[in-house]
């Protein structure tokens, strides 16, 4: 079964990488941006996320409809997303329909209108979106611990933006922030599936090649990790608590060791957490530990839902299996199961060309070339009992965690002092 991969690189810089999978009848595309939220100032936070809904909204040759209809036509499905650092459209449908889904792709993300009466449309849309999170307590608690973990750094701001900021954009600061961070070097083509490569440069190239470059990037800067308890206080059923701890990067050495001791303290069924805190002690219905890496760092954390009156228990105890990890060897068997387990969760992905092409952008974007399953696999059966112990304590001994706490919490005194105590 064959999975090839080729890349060419455009007179403009950008990049097409695709993945032959001979046997599969679906084909995955993917038009990666590497710009997102932490690429905007203060003022322009959720810009990145705005253009994301704009580019549905309409070309010179099509309506909004007309794209919904066309891609519904071919019983394929488009979407798009925002994170941190990347934007993303794309697209899936089965082989034959291969030209028409590059060529909708392609006019939505080269010649979206950004029309002032689409954005004064879907302006409301995108508020609705800001309340929704922000009524789902399990969702913006992960805002407010980003918020108290990197402060003042975009890093900590939600990727939505502010009410105030998404009221004050117009179709004139939607199109220049467009020019400005859709350049050549930024964008990357991703597609995978039963596809020749010679033939998708054929059909993206004579589109894509007419993108020009513009004035240069701003820098980002690696924020400083805070160490503090936040309260958000709430009328709620629960408390929800959040802890941030320092993380790493997605290309650190170490991430491997990372997602291993992520998956024992809180990644699945059998984790640490959920059997003391769900199974042993019936605490919360949801808990689990999280990881979220960046190009220069990351966050390394855990969450759990429960009442008011256990909110306190629940966090020393939150904060004693981080530090078992620092202080304690994981069992021999404990380690095992975890790396079967990531490992399963790898290859059964890998059978989707949707994750296949979005492993062939991440890859490009971060490393600036492809890691082989193989490779992959090899590095996470490589983790030692010492890895994980070592690099718990560099990570939970180089800066105290963050505290977040969402709901109703009048008093956040006994939640510093657990914070204190932590070493």
């Amino acid at each position: 079964m064959a999975q090839k991969t080729n890349k060419t690189i455009l007179d403009n810089g950008i990049r097409i990488l695709t993945k032959k999978i001979d046997y599969a009848r679906s084909i995955s595309m993917g038009v990666w941006v590497n710009a997102g939220a932490r690429d905007e100032f203060p003022d322009q936070n959720g810009l990145s996320h705005f253009i994301e809904h704009m580019i549905f909204k309409g070309t010179e040759k099509r309506t909004a409809y007309q794209i919904a209809k066309e891609f519904d036509a071919i019983g394929g499905h488009t979407n798009a997303f925002t994170s941190m650092e990347i934007t993303c459209y794309y697209a899936k449908v089965i082989d034959a329909h291969l030209e028409t889904m590059v060529e909708i792709l392609s006019d939505i993300f080269l010649n979206s209108r950004f029309d002032p009466e689409e954005v004064e449309k879907e302006r409301p849309v995108i508020l609705q979106e800001i309340g929704m999170t922000e009524d789902s307590p399990e969702d913006y608690i992960h805002t407010i611990i980003g918020k108290n973990f990197w402060g003042d750094n975009p890093l900590g701001r939600s990727i939505l933006g502010s009410r105030e900021n998404v009221i004050s954009f117009d179709s004139k600061m939607i199109k220049d922030f467009f020019h400005r961070f859709y350049q050549p070097d930024q964008i990357i083509i991703s597609i995978a599936g039963n596809v020749e490569h010679d033939r998708i440069v054929d059909l993206v190239g004579p589109a894509f090649k007419t993108v020009k470059r513009s004035n240069g990037l701003p820098e980002r800067h690696t924020p400083r990790a805070n160490s503090r308890t936040m309260v958000t206080e709430r009328k709620l059923e629960q408390v929800h608590i959040g802890i941030g701890c320092q993380g790493l990067s997605t290309t650190s050495p170490d991430r491997y060791a990372l997602s291993v001791m992520n998956t024992i303290l809180g990644g699945n069924m059998s984790s640490r957490l959920f059997q003391e805190i769900r199974e042993r002690r019936g605490l919360a219905y949801s808990v689990y530990s999280f990881i979220s890496s960046h190009a220069d760092t990351g966050m390394f954390g855990v969450y759990a839902g429960v009442s008011p009156a256990k909110a306190s228990e629940a966090t020393e105890i939150l904060l004693n299996e981080l530090k078992k990890l620092k202080k304690n060897s994981v069992d021999a068997s404990e380690l095992q199961d975890a790396k079967e387990f990531i490992k399963g969760g790898i290859l059964l992905s890998s059978e989707s060309t949707d994750n296949q092409m979005v492993r062939l952008a991440q890859n490009e974007i971060y490393f600036n070339h492809q890691i082989s399953l193989e490779k992959i696999i090899a590095s996470i059966e490589s983790v030692t009992e010492n890895d994980i112990l070592n690099l718990a304590g560099m990570l939970l001994d180089s800066i105290k965690p963050a505290i977040s706490l969402l709901g109703p919490i009048a008093d956040k005194e006994p939640f510093e002092n657990l914070l204190n105590s932590f070493n």
